[in-house]
């Protein structure tokens, strides 16, 4: 048992053990599977004041911060005693697109040339953490969800709009990738 813990899950393992969250929810409790909406009950909770946004009963969806903080703790988990002991491998057209970025080859999930510590205070810092966390921010609250919310529970319930919302998901991903984040790259 211990050794099926201490290695990454395969694919096969893991996603159908997602996608079985979303009738757990639904059956135990007729929650919905999202994380965007937990922001709002945390400034809910914590600026109870005059914006009408903020005015609802967030006590109803606690249940949503535990399950962040559970994502949180889950990962830190995850990172500290079920870290994959192989070394991650890229492609080589990754590989070369990354050097063509200036990128060294990553020994980690990022480049350190972006998400370093001590890239967070530099230009490119403000640029790819802050202003990407407000366009992330804004695009979810326009959205109606986030990626989690639309993409696995929207679709398991067949909502139109979360089709829709997955299908801009993906090509913003694709324009960013391929046209925006390489001119980005040579801006600095």
């Amino acid at each position: 048992m211990l050794e099926f813990l201490s290695k990454p899950w395969p694919w096969y393992v893991a996603g159908p053990l997602i996608g079985l969250m979303v009738p757990a929810l639904l059956l135990l409790g007729n929650k919905s599977l999202g994380i965007s909406s937990s922001l709002r009950h945390v400034c809910a909770m914590c600026m109870p004041g005059n914006i009408k946004f903020f005015q609802y009963d967030w006590k109803k969806e606690a249940w949503n911060l535990f399950y962040v903080v559970g994502i949180g703790v889950g990962a830190f988990l995850a990172t500290e005693y079920l870290a994959n002991p192989d070394p991650m491998t890229l492609g080589s057209k990754t590989l070369a697109r990354l050097s063509d970025f200036g990128l060294a080859e990553p020994s980690g999930l990022q480049p350190l040339e972006i998400f370093g510590l001590d890239q967070i205070l530099s230009l490119k810092g403000l640029v790819f953490l802050v202003i990407g966390g407000f366009m992330v921010g804004f695009g979810t609250r326009y959205a109606g969800g986030c990626t989690s919310g639309h993409t696995i529970m929207g679709l398991s319930n067949l909502q139109w709009p979360s089709l829709v919302a997955t299908m801009c998901f993906m090509i913003g991903g694709l324009v960013m990738t391929h046209l925006i984040l390489p001119q980005l790259f040579n801006l600095f």
